[in-house]
C-alpha cells in the first residue's frame, strides 16, 4: 500500500512536479487517488475525454495511437514517475492517444476539476508545465521530421539514443537498455515492418555498434551510433 511519502517520492521524479515545496507536494496529494489496472487493461482511450492527470506508481504504460484502417503506432513507453494526460486536462479536449496498461500498473488520479485550481494557486507550477509541454512538442516535431525525411536505419538509431537516454545502465560491454524490446514493439514505434527493423538490428550488430544480452540491447559502441543518426549530442 503506498503511503503519502512514497507518493510524493516518485510524484517528484518528473520535471513537472520536482521543484514543489513540502507545503505544495502536501496540498497536491489531498487532490488525488490511486487508480489500479490489470495486465492489458485500458486506461483511456484516443478521443476520450481529457478529464484528469495520471502519474505512474507502479508498472508500465504503452502510449499508443491508431489510423482510421486500423493501424497502430506506438509513441512510448512510460515508467514510474512519468505523467501522462497532461494535454488534455490543460485544454479539456479529446486524448490525443491511448494508454494501456503493459502489466500490473498503480497511477494516481487527479480530476481536472481539482487540478486547473491548483495551477491557478500556484502559477510557477504553469510555467513549469509549459516548458514541459514545450518540451513534448519538440519530441514530437523531431518524430515527424525523420518520419518524412530519414531512412529507417537513422530513425532506429536516433530511437535507440532516445531510449539509452532514458533506460540506459552502464555495464562492463557497454550502455545496456534496460527496458525489453522486441522487433515489434520497435517497428511500431517507428511506423515500419518488423522485417525492416530486422534488417537494421542486424546491420547494426554485425558492425559491433550492438549486441543482444539476454533479451535486451547493449549499445557496445556509442560514438559510432551516434554517429549514424546524426547526433553527436543526445547522450553524454
Amino acid at each position: 500500500m503506498n503511503t503519502p511519502t512514497d507518493v510524493a517520492s516518485i510524484l517528484r521524479r518528473n520535471r513537472l512536479l520536482e521543484e514543489l515545496d513540502a507545503a505544495q507536494m502536501a496540498e497536491l496529494l489531498t487532490l488525488g487517488y490511486v487508480s489500479r489496472f490489470a495486465p492489458n487493461q485500458t486506461i483511456f482511450e484516443k478521443g476520450d475525454s481529457g478529464d484528469c492527470l495520471y502519474a505512474v506508481l507502479k508498472g508500465q504504460i504503452a502510449i499508443r495511437t491508431s489510423s482510421a484502417d486500423g493501424k497502430t503506432m506506438l509513441l512510448n513507453i512510460l515508467n514510474s514517475g512519468d505523467i501522462l494526460g497532461e494535454i488534455g486536462l490543460l485544454d479539456g479536449r479529446e486524448r490525443t492517444a491511448s494508454a494501456l496498461a503493459i502489466g500490473p500498473t498503480e497511477l494516481y488520479r487527479i480530476d481536472r476539476a481539482d487540478f486547473i485550481p491548483f495551477l491557478e494557486r500556484h502559477p510557477r507550477l504553469c510555467t513549469r508545465m509549459m516548458i514541459v509541454l514545450c518540451e513534448r512538442l519538440r519530441w514530437v516535431s523531431e518524430n515527424i521530421e525523420d518520419a518524412v525525411f530519414h531512412d529507417v536505419p537513422l530513425r532506429l538509431a536516433r530511437r535507440l539514443l532516445h531510449l539509452a537516454d532514458h533506460y540506459g545502465q552502464t555495464t562492463p560491454s557497454g550502455l545496456r537498455i534496460a527496458q525489453p524490446l522486441s522487433q515489434e514493439a520497435l517497428a511500431s514505434m517507428l511506423g515500419v515492418t518488423r522485417e525492416m527493423v530486422n534488417k537494421s538490428l542486424g546491420t547494426l550488430r554485425k558492425s559491433g555498434i550492438i549486441t543482444n544480452a539476454k533479451g535486451f540491447i547493449v549499445i557496445n559502441n556509442l560514438p559510432l551510433l551516434k554517429d549514424l543518426a546524426g547526433d553527436t549530442e543526445r547522450v553524454p
